[in-house]
């Protein structure tokens, strides 16, 4: 009896320990992801292969892109933005349905923008619908987003999608019920991720340029994690149910009590600009505006 027991528990043993290693290697970046055409000394890893570094100069940046693409379900990335002098220097977190800034895409982003040393960061968020954007949202942040790592995830669902910095929900973007031109909802997307310098507007509005002389300037990256339907022609079934998965169900459908007072507290210190309330530019407001976050 002894001896079964000891046998089991080292069948158990073994169990776990390749479940560990399985879990270590599907969690490397080649597993995951495939690297942009960029110079070899633009991207680097940890040894261990478990943290990214992209880097931009003046003469190139760099980035990365999953090898699957998804629709619908939770997306989550660690990331430690370029410290410094950053002004110019664009870091970007974003799902879009292509290679590319082709006329049809759909695409949800975070893109951080850098600037003066001192200065603070911000957040800018956006949302594509058949190549059509400007739908920015910029935050600023309560902590330095340079000192240390932070988590940035996106949920996606039929009925919202949701910006998460560290679990905290920034924005939510509501679906309606009837079909629309606003929600992208119907093409799968790839994640990406890449360094880039926008000084012609990301800074002051273009005012303040990238100075090159901090160069290179360096993003970090851990911690992938996706909880979703990854997608595979013609159509996944995890797609149309609502019964499997967590990030489908009713309860992701809105925010939670909780994510409600969390949600509250961005909008009332952390919002520095919303499209919706810019009628200068939008002298109609655009239709999804009118959706309550709070539903």
């Amino acid at each position: 009896m002894e001896r079964k027991a000891s046998s089991m528990a080292k069948v158990l043993l073994i169990g776990i320990v390749i479940a560990i290693l399985c879990s270590e290697i599907k969690c490397s970046f080649e597993d995951n992801f495939s690297k942009s055409d960029c110079p070899d000394s633009h991207f680097k890893t940890s040894e261990d292969g478990q943290i990214w570094y992209l880097s931009l100069d003046n003469k190139a940046g760099c980035g990365f892109m999953t090898r699957q693409k998804y629709r619908f379900g939770w997306f989550s990335m660690r990331l430690k933005l370029v410290g410094g002098d950053s002004a110019g220097v664009v870091t970007a977190y974003y799902m879009c349905t292509e290679d590319g800034a082709g006329p049809t895409r759909d695409e949800l982003d975070f893109e951080f923008l850098g600037n003066r040393t001192g200065e603070p960061y911000l957040i800018q968020t956006n949302v594509y619908k058949n190549g059509i954007g400007g739908r920015e949202m910029r935050h600023a942040l309560w902590f330095d987003p340079t000192q240390d790592f932070h988590t940035y995830s996106i949920l996606w669902n039929s009925h919202q999608i949701v910006f998460f910095v560290d679990k905290i929900p920034i924005r939510v973007y509501k679906n309606t019920n009837y079909t629309n031109n606003f929600f992208p909802n119907e093409k799968p997307m790839y994640l990406f991720s890449s360094i880039w310098n926008a000084d012609d507007w990301a800074t002051r509005g273009g005012l303040e340029k990238t100075d090159w002389k901090n160069a290179p300037f360096v993003s970090t990256y851990m911690d992938f994690n996706v909880d979703a339907c990854q997608w595979e022609d013609p159509f996944p079934s995890c797609v149309s149910t609502t019964t499997q998965n967590w990030w489908d169900q009713y309860n992701s459908w809105h925010l939670s009590s909780d994510q409600k007072l969390d949600y509250a507290w961005v909008q009332r210190n952390f919002v520095t600009y919303d499209y919706c309330q810019d009628i200068e530019r939008y002298k109609v407001k655009p239709e999804e505006c009118w959706l309550s976050p709070w539903d």
